[in-house]
């Protein structure tokens, strides 16, 4: 599983939105201006989240967006696989293994991430619980969630 920069962006704009929209649904005006994000890059995202079924949007005054489903029920591997491109396995083993002896190493390694992604809801990390056990398993430790540094 690819962890990019459109992963870390959507994560943290969903937990943004998870976070604003109880009374009424979020603008994306707004979460790019507490965030600093791009909103026409929001939008490139939201667009992606919607197709995904992680979101839903509302037209008109006081529209925007709300998650499609409960925080709880949404994991942080869903929303990177909804935003980042298919990583190709082939594609960039070349550089990291020198032959192919320690492709399996990277294979552990990429089910290691899915893994641990799948694991973590948005709940999870709004709550803090990315430091220790997350929905039953154990994970790294992690000081505050996700950054998009």
């Amino acid at each position: 599983m690819r962890v990019g920069s459109k992963g870390r962006y959507a994560v943290i704009a969903l937990l943004d939105v998870a976070g604003n929209s109880s009374a009424r649904p979020v603008a994306l005006a707004e979460v790019a201006e507490r965030q600093q994000i791009s909103l026409s890059y929001l939008e490139q995202l939201f667009s992606m989240l919607r197709r995904a079924g992680l979101v839903v949007s509302s037209r008109g005054p006081g529209g925007g967006y709300r998650l499609q489903r409960p925080a709880a029920d949404i994991t942080v591997g869903e929303v990177f696989r909804a935003v980042e491109e298919p990583a190709n396995a082939e594609q960039g083993r070349d550089w990291l293994s020198g032959g192919h002896l320690s492709t399996g190493l990277w294979t552990a390694l990429d089910a290691q991430i899915r893994d641990f992604l799948e694991g973590v809801t948005l709940a999870d990390v709004m709550a803090g619980k990315v430091n220790g056990q997350v929905s039953g398993r154990s994970g790294p430790h992690m000081d505050g969630g996700l950054s998009a540094d």
